[in-house]
């Protein structure tokens, strides 16, 4: 039986990337091998962030506690409308490709090739993401100004999903593949969500479940992957993740499954739900999580 090396020798170039309609200049011109390199020599600048935010929120909350909370409804509404235009963009630059591979080349391919950056299309939306993973440190910024609950599950989820990421895109593993794309169709929905609800608009409470929901079903997915990829190096396949990274992988999307599900269902199955709501300043906040009102 042929490795997955053997295999990958054979694949003619046509069948790792799909042929998109509209390719912009600047994807045509990108090149991976430039922002890996930069990723990895750059990597020490991301625990500057983790401690700046960190920093922020202790000071932060301090500031604002003995304050009135600030409205900020103009830029929040400009805030979500952002993140919810580049994740869509981001999800039909990168989930056709990985539509693509698991048609021609199979649930393997797609898990432990990084063809995905070598695309420039693909590759660049990727590296994309994984700076947009310090933007989006943002999130929390409104919720202290705003004086609204800030749980655990926001900011771990925060720090731990910015360092791996560049990590990840720095060891350039193959199921970074699964993860871009998973990430970049729920925060396509997740940050719809917001701006509507930034607008004043009153969006049904299934809705918000649904988010939620996929945000859970996210990270089974991620476990799943991960595993595979972990399984498939142990029998000698090569699978372009190391073993120590396979670890944290599993154990930050085994972590976020626990807290998202608890999550979901204190929020929504839990004592005196169907009771009065409770104002805005006692809600739990946290990304990913449509319970997480940010509109008033």
């Amino acid at each position: 039986m042929a490795t997955t090396t053997e295999r990958m020798k054979a694949i003619s170039p046509s069948a790792l990337h799909p042929n998109y309609s509209v390719i912009l200049p600047f994807e045509e011109t990108f090149v991976y091998e430039d922002t890996r390199e930069w990723m990895e020599r750059n990597f020490h600048t991301a625990f500057y962030w983790v401690a700046a935010y960190m920093v922020f929120i202790f000071f932060g909350q301090a500031y604002m506690s003995s304050r009135p909370a600030f409205r900020l409804k103009g830029p929040l509404v400009i805030w979500n409308l952002a993140l919810a235009v580049f994740s869509i963009i981001g999800t039909f630059r990168t989930l056709p490709e990985m539509l693509h591979v698991l048609r021609h080349l199979g649930l393997q391919h797609s898990v432990c090739s990084p063809s995905y950056i070598e695309n420039g299309v693909s590759g660049l939306w990727s590296w994309l993401f994984a700076l947009s993973k310090v933007p989006e440190l943002g999130d929390t910024v409104f919720i202290v100004l705003r004086k609204q609950n800030l749980i655990f599950l926001h900011w771990y989820h925060h720090i731990t999903v910015l360092l791996f990421t560049w990590q990840a895109y720095a060891e350039c593993i193959g199921p970074g593949r699964w993860y871009i794309c998973m990430n970049y169709v729920v925060h396509s929905m997740m940050y719809s969500y917001y701006f509507l609800r930034a607008l004043g608009v009153r969006v049904p409470k299934n809705i918000a479940m649904i988010v939620t929901s996929s945000q859970i079903v996210q990270m089974i997915f991620g476990c799943f992957v991960t595993y595979y990829s972990y399984l498939l190096n142990q029998r000698g396949e090569m699978c372009q993740i190391s073993e120590a990274t396979a670890k944290v992988a599993l154990t930050m999307y085994g972590s976020y499954f626990v807290l998202f599900a608890k999550f979901f269902i204190n929020s929504y199955f839990g004592p005196g739900k169907n009771k009065k709501r409770t104002t805005d300043k006692d809600k739990p906040q946290t990304n990913g999580t449509a319970n997480h009102k940010k509109s008033d």
